[in-house]
């Protein structure tokens, strides 16, 4: 769901869309090619809807940061080998004084984990496949939901890390 302004809001079931556009609080931005029908009326079924009034939003500065979050951001794929990852490492360990933040936390395969243990990169010869960044306010909306349409990306902004890690993947 995108604000007045276009700006992307929640992430919202299809049914709550289909209320607001029912009650003329949104409207149809992207609809796919199914249709939704009543005994009175059929509407196509929307992905994207924008809302007819601005809603102010308050601002988050700090994006949580949980292992859901980090292997979406990597698209479930280990950033040492691409294989499906299952969990998270830090690149500099804690052991080694590496801090718990994005930008030291990435998605990694078990075997790669367990391999690398507490030891840095440069000591085993090994590189990062993607760099790990924080993700912006926006992104983090839709990082944790299980199926993300792919007509949400034009929406999201041409530097979101879902992006970088789609274009990286491909």
């Amino acid at each position: 769901m995108l604000n007045a302004s276009y700006e992307p809001l929640c992430v919202v079931p299809m049914r709550r869309a289909v209320v607001l556009i029912l009650a003329e609080k949104a409207v149809v931005v992207e609809a796919g090619t199914e249709v939704m029908r009543s005994a009175s009326s059929a509407i196509q079924v929307p992905h994207v809807v924008k809302l007819c009034r601005y809603v102010r939003v308050p601002y988050r500065r700090q994006i949580p940061l949980t292992r859901r979050a980090v292997l979406a951001r990597d698209a479930h794929r280990c950033v040492y080998c691409m294989v499906r990852a299952d969990t998270i490492d830090h690149v500099v360990p804690r052991s080694r004084g590496g801090r718990n933040e994005w930008t030291n936390v990435v998605a990694a395969c078990a075997r790669c984990n367990h391999r690398k243990g507490d030891r840095l990169l440069s000591e085993i010869g090994w590189t990062l496949s993607t760099q790990p960044i924080q993700p912006s306010a926006t992104v983090a909306l839709v990082l944790g939901w299980a199926k993300r349409d792919p007509s949400w990306d034009r929406y999201l902004g041409y530097d979101s890390p879902l992006e970088i890690v789609a274009a990286s993947a491909s």
